[in-house]
């Protein structure tokens, strides 16, 4: 998943928990709404819906990238399911990029002290979109830089015709002390841009360390962005580990790589968004949309990228639909397609949408797992966060009470953000959420159910409440 907000998010406030007041609340909702906001978060707290939910995409559908069969069968499956419980369903056609991994394999066949006829091999995977090697490969020496700028003194002479590795170092320290997102953000600029920068002085192929905390030698995906202005080079990532392998075998010597990779980029794909809405009783125009994405990376099963967000998205509209309540506003429900490699499916929403902006009174986002939910993210003014405090004031019961005002909030809404609409998400704790995310540990074992439905109350309870907010937010 390409985040396309992580450098918006070092911007941000914490708002503390108001006290509940009288004036506050008749402002912005009715004792009948806090009432029921009271019996949706009891609801979600027991519901296994959305864990149910979770282990089908993941176990059942699998891995769902998009055009692949699985993605096709994913928009089939939850717009049944949306149907089910009585909501008006709309696929909205998309063309989302197609591209297939193939064969990727990586050895070293030249090192200091290596045994005589013998190889070692490297643990890595393709970024995706990454253009294919030959088909047999290619050999070339490997240089090792920590950051673009000790690329730029290499230059041409010491990059040229070269395979370059990016070796920069995801801040653990930073992610176990609750800066999960923050850590992400610094490291995955070399997944992204690394392949154009090492092609422009001559560069073969390009190699990043994983963009993440596993220590179990596994690889993290993603995409790779290739700039107009530099030729497209094979671009792939390798494991923590042989990173460091690869970074002190070349203090002592030369290193030679035997590198394959045999991804296609097919013609873009027909795909869809899967859009369903309950109807508001009111003000049937207005929206508060509560969505995640359907795609996910093919290397695991995309159970916390986001499976999960998916599932305690549909469980919003389960849950309002069996305590039989009726939302002011429509409560629509949106499982994006394309946001990992492309973001088409947000991007076309907010396009489509954008002369009905005005009607879209809220956007809520869940993308980053299903760990702990201590609280809700804002994007908009800063006035948003006494409209959250009886809301957060519920929430505060399951220990998810806290509310941050923040640039960006998701990578799907973010076009509606720009738009102006405020936007929301479950705020995480992602100390050990980069450990599985984009890498074959991205599996519903990971999912705890317990936590899960924490977040499925908080998305409830914040998604209802908006839909039946008395006056509308600041904007």
């Amino acid at each position: 998943m390409l985040k396309l907000f992580v450098t918006l998010i070092l911007l941000s406030c914490v708002f503390p928990v108001c006290p509940q007041s009288s004036g506050t609340d008749l402002q912005y909702y009715s004792d009948t709404t806090l009432s029921d906001l009271a019996r949706l978060q009891s609801a979600a707290l027991s519901s296994d819906y959305a864990y149910r939910q979770t282990a089908y995409l993941s176990n059942n559908i699998g891995p769902r990238l998009s055009g692949s069969k699985q993605a096709e069968r994913a928009v089939e499956y939850v717009a049944d399911e949306m149907r089910k419980l009585g909501a008006e369903v709309r696929l909205q056609k998309l063309k989302v990029p197609h591209w297939e991994r193939g064969i990727e394999t990586g050895e070293l066949v030249t090192f200091p002290g290596m045994a005589a006829g013998t190889t070692q091999k490297v643990v890595l995977t393709a970024l995706g979109g990454s253009v294919a090697t030959k088909v047999d490969g290619l050999t070339a020496d490997v240089v090792v830089v920590n950051s673009f700028d000790e690329l730029t003194r290499l230059g041409r002479p010491g990059v040229a015709g070269k395979i370059v590795l990016f070796n920069s170092k995801f801040d653990q320290e930073m992610a176990d002390s609750g800066f999960g997102i923050q850590a992400y953000g610094q490291a995955v600029q070399y997944r992204g841009g690394g392949a154009s920068a090492a092609a422009r002085l001559g560069a073969v192929a390009s190699l990043v360390r994983s963009a993440g905390g596993s220590q179990n030698r596994l690889a993290h995906t993603g995409g790779v962005r290739y700039a107009e202005d530099a030729p497209k080079i094979p671009a792939a990532a390798v494991s923590n580990e042989d990173a460091e392998t690869i970074a002190y075998l070349a203090k002592m010597g030369q290193v030679q790589m035997r590198l394959a990779l045999t991804p296609k980029a097919l013609p873009d794909a027909e795909s869809y968004n899967v859009i369903a809405d309950l109807k508001g009783v009111e003000k049937p125009d207005e929206v508060v949309i509560v969505s995640g994405h359907l795609d996910s990376w093919d290397l695991g099963t995309g159970a916390l990228d986001d499976a999960a967000g998916v599932a305690v998205s549909m469980q919003v509209l389960k849950l309002v639909k069996d305590l039989g309540l009726k939302p002011k506003r429509a409560l629509r429900f949106i499982a994006y397609m394309n946001e990992e490699n492309g973001l088409v499916g947000g991007t076309d929403y907010a396009t489509e949408q954008r002369s009905n902006i005005a009607n879209h009174v809220a956007a809520i986002e869940a993308d980053l797992g299903a760990s702990n939910t201590v609280g809700i993210l804002f994007a908009g003014k800063p006035e948003v966060a006494q409209s959250l405090a009886p809301i957060s004031k519920i929430l505060s019961t399951q220990g998810s009470g806290l509310v941050q005002q923040q640039a960006g909030v998701g990578a799907d809404i973010g076009p509606l953000t720009q738009l102006g609409v405020p936007s929301f998400a479950p705020w995480f704790d992602t100390r050990t959420y980069f450990n599985y995310h984009h890498t074959a540990a991205d599996t519903f074992d990971k999912v705890d159910p317990k936590l899960l439905a924490k977040c499925g109350s908080m998305m409830a309870v914040l998604a209802y409440g908006l839909a039946n907010l008395e006056r509308p937010l600041p904007r």
